[in-house]
């Protein structure tokens, strides 16, 4: 009975459309999928798609199982959008140091759209700065600033999260994380005593177990940090007048600095950011508004391109990304309350898009990036996450919705 409700309400919503989209329907081939209402939507669903019919490539779907009607090859929601896409939850984590939390949100991956998760926010140590998750998408690390140490929590199917104690202590002030993509081996930056604190991860319990010679000393308060794609070198940014980058290659999680570091770069370069590739390396100047550029040599090394640093209009450059693609760069300028877009060319120089900058909630901190790279977070210091859209034939950000976080987010990450 059940079935044939169903199959009366997708026949009286074909019957009721207009005969151009009846048109386009009958006439599209029979493979793949078809967006009934494209002229009104552009194929973008606004609301989340709950009961949508996943895209086969029969060319045909059979609806209702006691007349064996067939219908064309559909994705049909209950709901008021009629289209395919993905019907895979996205999550996303970020860590609001004031309330000593993580806030957890389902991501529609086909709108963008974010809804708070039952549960969430879920309380980490004091000071909760920074936080990672592990590519099995099992365990979720956060380190708590104030308190020295980090939560390990498990992340249920439903995205919500448990910790798991005792929280293992690190080096003093721990505000940067950083993982391998194999899950291997996490990095903490601890700006109260200017080291790296690494440890090996336990892929069965997440457990961590410190390296050898862990904490590692740096000798520069640690701004930002970031892993090659390789994994074989670690960068990790310097405060100061002129700023620097500073350069470890990696053996077992095991921090050797690479020959000619720390590379100069500008005043205090809080922004840090590797394109997928492993080839360029950028670094956001907070002091004197503009970015570094560098090329990454095959052992790690850092070379100045040609026309660095690339000065920039905006005020205090804090948070870089860059998008999946590798074809553009995006800056959250925090006292400009905007992000800048930038394309990178073949031999890493940047160029500002023709529409850049697009504005944002006040003072933006944190940039992140969904994984099928559609969609980017802020985070800004007005207390809400921010997100956008993201054209990737163009670079374009488009402002889909802002959402209360309480207060401000200092660091955010989404999984599929």
């Amino acid at each position: 009975m059940t079935n044939f409700y169903f199959e009366s309400a997708i026949r009286l919503r074909l019957r009721g459309m207009q005969p151009e989209w009846r048109r386009r329907a009958s006439e599209q081939p029979r493979t793949g999928s078809i967006n009934l209402f494209s002229s009104v939507t552009a194929g973008r669903s606004p609301f989340s798609n709950p009961f949508s019919i996943g895209c086969s490539d029969s060319g045909y779907k059979r609806i209702a199982t006691a007349k064996q009607e067939l219908l064309p090859d559909v994705c049909v929601s209950l709901a008021t959008w009629i289209g395919c896409g993905s019907t895979s939850s996205h999550y996303v984590y970020a860590t609001i140091p004031a309330a000593n939390q993580v806030q957890v949100y389902r991501e529609d991956p086909n709108s963008g759209v974010l809804t708070a998760l039952t549960g969430s926010p879920f309380t980490a140590g004091l000071a909760a700065r920074s936080i990672v998750v592990h590519p099995s998408k099992k365990f979720l690390y956060v380190a708590n600033s104030g308190e020295s140490d980090l939560s390990l929590f498990t992340i249920a199917s439903s995205g919500a999260l448990t910790e798991v104690t005792p929280r293992p202590s690190v080096g003093t002030t721990p505000i940067l994380l950083a993982m391998d993509s194999a899950g291997s081996f996490l990095f903490v930056a601890n700006a109260g005593t200017n080291s790296i604190s690494v440890f090996s991860i336990n892929s069965t319990s997440g457990a961590l177990t410190a390296v050898t010679g862990s904490p590692f000393p740096i000798g520069i308060l640690p701004l930002n940090m970031k892993l090659s794609p390789s994994g074989s070198f670690l960068y990790v940014t310097g405060a100061g007048s002129p700023g620097v980058v500073q350069a470890f290659s990696l053996n077992a999680g095991t921090l050797t600095p690479v020959a000619g570091s720390p590379f100069t770069a500008g005043t205090n370069p809080y922004g840090l950011a590797i394109d997928p590739s492993g080839a360029h390396l950028y670094a956001g100047n907070f002091g004197d508004n503009s970015i570094s550029e560098f090329t990454i040599g095959s052992d790690g090394t850092l070379t100045q391109i040609s026309g660095s640093p690339l000065g920039i209009s905006f005020s205090a450059p804090l948070s870089l990304l860059v998008d999946p693609s590798g074809k553009y760069l995006y800056v959250a300028n925090e006292g400009s309350s905007n992000i800048a877009a930038y394309t990178i060319a073949s031999d890493g120089t940047l160029t500002t898009l023709s529409n850049s900058p697009f504005t944002t909630g006040s003072q933006p901190s944190f940039i992140a990036v969904d994984p099928s790279g559609k969609y980017l977070l802020v985070g800004s210091q007005s207390g809400g996450i921010q997100v956008f859209g993201l054209n990737s034939s163009n670079g374009t950000l488009t402002s889909v919705a802002t959402y209360s976080a309480g207060n401000t987010p200092t660091s955010i990450v989404v999984t599929q």
